[in-house]
């Protein structure tokens, strides 16, 4: 038995000794997504349950079941504080059934940029642990982050313990996504299958909106692509183009189709060539199998992969991301729906910048002119809630009814031209609202 092997028998134990040592006002950073750890989590529940824990709060960025249906759970938030930095449908249940008038209900939301998240948890929180779901470790001593480098890799180590389930069916990642045994405290092991993620099939204008945007991209294009039925409809229309690079905040099953079929291959990348990056992943089985051991495939932190000036080093960057809003101006609300925070800025306009400054580089932020069954405009005179891309940094918007490239355009310009992309039976209003 070697070194390595005798310190994962150490530290190994159970979930719930694992976190004996939570105690209420402490500050603990969860890994996001598929990297949830099910079984801490489950464990931290009944400790709050049991222990009377008090004020604990809970940092992280996009939960799934696995924390909704334990340490997320209504009955457990006068002890918790969700410190979220990106809504899902687990925040959005707990604010709409919370009887009190406060806008955000029991979720203390935390305006970030994805990219910024790692500085956030490192310098401004004081961490006193951080629990997330690894790879198995190797005969060297090696775990990876999987799924999840984001913020993870960099709150594993700030935090004062680290605290790892092990699952062997998360995928082992190349990159910069290693953790070795001795930088860990305490080891639990789970097996258990991963949460699968199904993107659904795009509406007829999400058909003709991925037409349009597929147009615009050329071979050597270096791709990222948002999540939703949009992106992966853009995706499958791209499987007869060439040498295509992969520098990504997401990393899908519709990117990876792209590599299986060949149509990818990073070669015209300045960085990291040869090889499709990415700060996190969510997909199915066929997905987790395809990534997991794979040198093509790059993990980095996010504040790496979501720097503009990172992203700005490959030439002919082409992000696509959807957004609920835009005004007259080209202004971007990707966040805010029916007066509520619907989900957070996430990395939209780190890789707007980071495209737009791309020599021949193109942001493209799409979206359906209209919502609720075709009744309401969803571009409109003014804003319903923040602006998560402005106006100076928009390039091209689409929408089922064409597209317009935004750079150098005065306001009535810019109002004509996204007026047009309006549904028609909405282009009068507008117009005599921009008047």
């Amino acid at each position: 038995m070697t070194a390595h092997q005798d310190a994962y028998r150490e530290k190994l134990t159970t979930a719930e000794d694992a976190l004996a040592f939570i105690d209420s006002g402490m500050n603990l950073a969860m890994g996001m997504a598929v990297a949830e750890p099910p079984a801490l989590l489950e464990a931290l529940a009944g400790r709050i349950e049991t222990s009377k824990l008090a004020d604990l709060r809970l940092w992280y960025f996009h939960s799934l079941d696995a924390a909704g249906k334990t340490v997320l759970r209504r009955d457990l938030l006068d002890r918790v504080r969700p410190h979220c930095m990106f809504l899902s449908s687990v925040e959005r249940a707990l604010i709409r059934a919370d009887p009190s008038p406060a806008p955000y209900g029991p979720i203390e939301f935390v305006p970030v940029a994805f990219s910024q998240s790692p500085q956030l948890l490192s310098e401004r929180v004081d961490l006193d642990a951080c629990i997330t779901t690894v790879s198995p470790m190797d005969r060297h001593g090696w775990f990876t982050f999987g799924t999840s480098n984001d913020y993870t890799s960099t709150a594993a180590r700030s935090a004062r313990r680290l605290i790892v389930e092990v699952n062997p069916a998360m995928p082992r990642v190349f990159g910069d996504s290693l953790l070795h045994v001795s930088e860990v405290d305490s080891i639990v092991e789970n097996r258990c299958p991963l949460p699968e993620i199904s993107c659904g099939k795009p509406s007829p204008e999400e058909r003709t909106i991925a037409r349009i945007i597929a147009g615009m991209i050329d071979d050597g294009a270096c791709l990222q692509m948002g999540i939703g039925t949009l992106p992966a409809a853009v995706c499958a229309l791209l499987e007869d183009r060439k040498d295509l690079g992969i520098h990504t905040e997401l990393l899908t099953p519709a990117l990876t189709q792209l590599i299986r079929c060949g149509a990818v291959t990073n070669k015209a990348k300045a960085t990291y060539p040869g090889r499709s990056v990415f700060t996190f992943a969510m997909g199915d089985a066929a997905f987790y199998d395809f990534i997991d051991d794979n040198p093509a495939i790059h993990s980095l932190p996010v504040n790496i992969v979501n720097d503009p000036r990172h992203i700005a080093k490959n030439d002919n960057v082409v992000s696509v991301n959807g957004t609920l809003q835009f005004d007259l101006g080209g202004a971007c609300n990707s966040e805010h729906l029916l007066g509520r925070q619907y989900s957070g800025s996430g990395g939209q306009l780190d890789f707007v910048r980071g495209a737009t400054a791309s020599k021949g580089g193109k942001s493209i932020i799409a979206c359906e002119s209209t919502a609720r069954n075709g009744t309401v405009s969803r571009i409109v005179p003014v804003l319903d809630g923040p602006v998560t891309t402005p106006r100076n940094d928009t390039h091209i918007i689409v929408t089922e009814f064409g597209w317009v490239d935004l750079k150098g355009k005065s306001m009535s310009q810019r109002a004509d031209a996204l007026i047009a992309l309006a549904h028609p039976r909405f282009r009068e209003k507008l117009a005599q609202d921009f008047r």
